[in-house]
């Protein structure tokens, strides 16, 4: 008596879903990075206004310097616009596989970049302006904090991520789609006509029908 052959388990699936969930995490690192790069360098790069502290106590800024109070948001915005692409990028060559899913991943790698270069570039500003302000001397020029003025310049890190991915869904090629056959291989492809002769004795081709003398 002999007993029935255990079935096969196809373990591909699950591998395949073990290697994505680990690449999704190594990502999420790679967020994090990218935005404590990003705010290194959006610290770097803007320059904030100062107030000057009067005699009096009260403290004055300039209507040039006013211009500048926005710039932060700006380079917020320019930062957002450049990582997030990257981050949107990277994401759609390594989990286009994944369809819809991808473009959700790389939306919260993006909003999780932008996040960190959000409140890691306020921390690097040093202490808040008005605990900077208290302790000012007259003369002194205290520069404002570093802050994100419009907090819905958020959603550029995330749309900047998402738009590599949805271009790439609608442009690139569709792996569903059977391949296309070469032209000249279609011309290759196709039978050639045969001659074949009748009972009077008249050559004739299968396709045209003509006849030959």
């Amino acid at each position: 008596m002999t007993s029935a052959p255990s079935p096969v388990v196809d373990e591909t699936p699950t591998r395949t879903r073990h290697r994505d969930s680990w690449s999704a995490s190594m990502f999420g690192v790679a967020a994090l990075v990218v935005g404590i790069v990003a705010a290194v360098l959006w610290r770097l790069v803007v320059q904030l206004p100062s107030y000057t502290v009067q005699p009096d106590g009260s403290a004055t800024v300039t209507e040039r310097a006013l211009t500048q109070v926005f710039s932060a948001d700006a380079w917020y915005v320019l930062l957002g616009a450049v990582f997030g692409a990257a981050i949107g990028i990277f994401t759609w060559r390594r989990f286009k596989g994944l369809g819809w899913l991808s473009a959700l991943l790389a939306v919260g790698l993006g909003a999780l970049a932008g996040v960190v270069c959000w409140q890691l570039g306020q921390l690097l500003g040093g202490a808040s302006f008005d605990e900077r302000l208290a302790i000012a001397k007259p003369g002194d020029s205290v520069p404002i904090g570093l802050t994100l003025r419009s907090p819905s310049a958020l959603a550029v890190w995330a749309f900047a991520a998402v738009t590599p991915i949805l271009l790439g869904s609608a442009l690139g090629p569709d792996d569903e789609a059977p391949p296309r056959v070469p032209r000249n291989r279609r011309r290759q492809a196709l039978p050639e006509p045969q001659e074949v002769i009748d009972e009077l004795g008249v050559v004739r081709t299968d396709e045209a029908g003509t006849v030959r003398d």
